[in-house]
């Protein structure tokens, strides 16, 4: 099995590397560089759990106001890799974007593999680095895996994926999951409303919260903001749920490789995304505009708790071996165990932080470090299995 995967992915590259036109760099971490030497296995180990979809938490880089980023990944039976899809940053119709950037489609579809390790982009060279591709290089990201999800839900999120971006070609207006033109907004319909709405009317989640937001003149961006839909509460409204459905959970921290020197070259302000905040993505909270590490919020605090306590792997890349390493968390919490310790800790710990005074915290963060520490491993004990 492994080695029909190992095949598959091998052409995948291939596909990918035509595709972008790239040379090879020499630098790991960078576009067209070199990718992990044992990829493949990595990601076919993880694969060897039966779950059926994950939702891709990425987390922001900016130094405040960082709500990050949502993507869902669908398992197909006899796919070698699970295909993301992730709404288009650049999908907007803004005269700036559209040239050198990829607007094809408002709903991009990549491998799993590709999406988070990739150096090269199947969509083609006008594929962002970190954002259409090698997530990892440039933030962490956190997937929620659930299991039991029959075939005939994942279909249909696929198909109603599709119909988005036929809206988009045909410059539809009015549909039943937007009120204007179907196009990327920051605020009306970005990467949570996407994945919301997909939910809401591609798989029938009926009682899920999509907001709709109807903005009138003169409301101050703050306001507008208020009115959005977010990565972490978007994910955290999905996983209520899922539970409800009965629908197991658990989480892969794939953590961000902290020695990228890339630069990007059409970003305002050029930091190496080594460099970048790794920033939870916050709720719409006075946390938001709080400097990376930096939560007092309670729904702040139970959302990296609660994503925690369902940890079950961290995913690492080591910059000398040019290897992944797959760490074993713990065996994660059921999810209403998991949500009860969590919540707990969130209202202690808060009413510490504005108390001002020292005190140690009863939870524990998803994702703090950005290195090799902290891997879900409070026990020292290493990795689960290092793949050569």
């Amino acid at each position: 099995m492994i080695a029909r995967q190992a095949r598959a992915l091998g052409a995948l590259a291939c596909v990918a590397a035509f595709s972008a036109g790239q040379a090879p760099a020499a630098e790991f971490g960078m576009p067209g560089g070199p990718e992990p030497r044992n990829l493949v296995d990595v990601m076919g180990r993880l694969r060897q759990d039966a779950y059926d979809m994950e939702l891709l938490i990425s987390f922001g880089t900016s130094k405040g106001g960082s709500a990050g980023h949502l993507a869902l990944a669908l398992r197909e039976p006899g796919e070698p890799d699970d295909w993301v899809y992730s709404a288009n940053f650049y999908a907007d119709r803004a005269e700036e974007h559209a040239q050198g950037r990829y607007t094809a489609e408002l709903v991009t579809r990549v491998p799993k593999v590709e999406y988070l390790y990739g150096t090269r982009s199947s969509l083609g060279p006008t594929a962002e680095f970190g954002l259409d591709f090698g997530e990892a290089y440039k933030r962490s990201v956190v997937g929620v895996r659930v299991y039991g999800v029959p075939r005939a839900e994942r279909d249909a999120l696929a198909a109603y994926f599709a119909r988005i971006n036929a809206d988009y070609r045909a410059r539809a207006r009015s549909t039943e999951y937007h009120h204007d033109e179907v196009r990327y907004d920051y605020l009306r319909f970005n990467c949570a409303k996407t994945i919301g709405v997909a939910f809401k009317y591609g798989a029938v989640y009926h009682q899920l919260v999509v907001k709709e937001p109807r903005l009138l003149p003169g409301l101050t961006k703050p306001v507008k903001a208020v009115q959005a839909n977010v990565p972490t509460e978007m994910a955290l409204r999905l996983m209520r749920e899922w539970r409800s459905r009965g629908r197991a959970m658990d989480v892969v921290l794939y953590k961000k490789y902290p020695g990228s020197t890339w630069v990007d070259p059409r970003a305002e302000a050029k930091v190496a995304f080594r460099d970048l905040p790794n920033r939870f993505p916050s709720v719409i909270s006075l946390d938001f505009t709080n400097d990376e590490g930096e939560y007092e919020d309670f729904d702040n605090l139970y959302a990296m708790y609660l994503l925690y306590n369902l940890g079950k792997y961290s995913v690492a890349l080591d910059g000398d071996t040019q290897l992944a390493e797959i760490w074993r968390s713990k065996t994660p919490m059921d999810y209403e165990r998991a949500a009860h310790l969590a919540k707990a800790a969130a209202r202690s710990d808060s009413r510490g932080f504005l108390r001002r005074l020292p005190f140690i915290p009863k939870g524990q963060r998803v994702g703090d470090s950005p290195g090799k520490s902290d891997l879900y491993d409070s026990t020292g004990a290493g990795p689960v299995k290092q793949i050569q």
